[in-house]
């Protein structure tokens, strides 16, 4: 049976796949990442775990994988196969095409950001099904975006495309590790939410999640740490439909998990802010944390293609 590998990296744990011509997945399997043993370690931990993978496919569907695609967080030149950096991972400038393709006996490999891969698979087989034009913003640690346009991820002219958890919110903000006061991210994102129902809550142990949970049962501080953080949000988004005229936002990541909690408010807050733009539906993502591992294999199958095409 025809297939090939997806993995997806993660600062704590990697997801992985063996996934069909129509992507079906045929096998999965998680590992953890193992980050506290060092750069060099993680590397191995990938190429180990993607030799074990084509393991597998050898021997319950009769044949090798014909390629592989893999998602990393960070700074990623996919064009030249390259893991340019990544903070909480602790590499630079790895290779990962070239290792994966000598440790996978010279199959064809693809690299891709693990946000714009999982955009990819929102796109085509996830929430964005059937839209030509999305933005796909995952809120977790950090906030990140994917840029949509017919049937691809726009990349940008050096890969950097789409970040916009760096867009300022309020110049006057919280500090944010990209040098910048106010940006999005760092009033928005799942863990600007914890910090600052912590902080009201006088719990040090509370997240956004006990937050969505509060606002749920009309806590009164916990609705107003929690329309801060939507009022940030719209205003991000505003901007980017600005820019984008997307005809879909699909939101992600941990703090889309309140469901309507998030989705309403932040609807009508954005509803509230545009004048001339033209409001594209606001939806939840539907992979949930498969999106990078999909999103990989059709990476790898697209590189199939190509290769024929070409």
């Amino acid at each position: 049976m025809k297939h090939v590998i997806a993995l997806d990296v993660g600062g704590t744990g990697m997801k992985a796949a063996l996934v069909g011509a129509d992507g079906a997945l045929l096998h999965e399997a998680r590992r953890a990442t193992g980050r506290e043993r060092g750069a060099d370690a993680v590397v191995e931990s990938i190429l180990t775990f993607a030799a074990d993978l084509r393991a597998y496919g050898e021997e319950h569907f009769g044949e090798s994988a014909l390629a592989a695609g893999v998602a990393v967080p960070g700074i990623v030149d996919a064009e030249k196969g390259i893991a340019v950096y990544a903070a909480n991972l602790g590499w630079r400038d790895v290779p990962m095409r070239q290792l994966l393709g000598e440790r996978l006996g010279g199959v064809p490999v693809a690299l891709g950001h693990d946000v714009r891969t999982g955009g990819l698979a929102e796109g085509r087989i996830g929430a964005g099904q059937g839209a030509d034009r999305f933005l796909f913003i995952p809120l977790g640690t950090g906030i990140a975006g994917a840029i949509g346009i017919a049937g691809a991820i726009e990349e940008g002219a050096h890969g950097y495309a789409g970040e916009i958890g760096h867009i300022v919110i309020r110049p006057d903000g919280p500090d944010c590790g990209c040098g910048q006061r106010g940006c999005l991210e760092t009033l928005a994102s799942a863990s600007a939410v914890s910090r600052a129902w912590a902080a009201a809550s006088g719990d040090p142990k509370a997240d956004a999640a006990d937050c969505a949970k509060a606002v749920e049962s009309g806590d009164p501080k916990a609705v107003e740490v929690w329309q801060n953080a939507v009022d940030a949000l719209a205003a991000g988004l505003v901007t980017a439909l600005t820019l984008l005229d997307p005809r879909m936002l699909i939101i992600g990541g941990g703090l889309a998990e309140a469901g309507e909690t998030l989705f309403t408010p932040l609807r009508a807050a954005v509803e509230e802010r545009v004048t001339f733009q033209k409001l594209p539906h606001i939806v939840p993502a539907a992979l949930g944390d498969t999106a990078g591992c999909l999103g990989a294999g059709l990476l790898a199958w697209d590189l199939l293609s190509t290769e024929v095409s070409a």
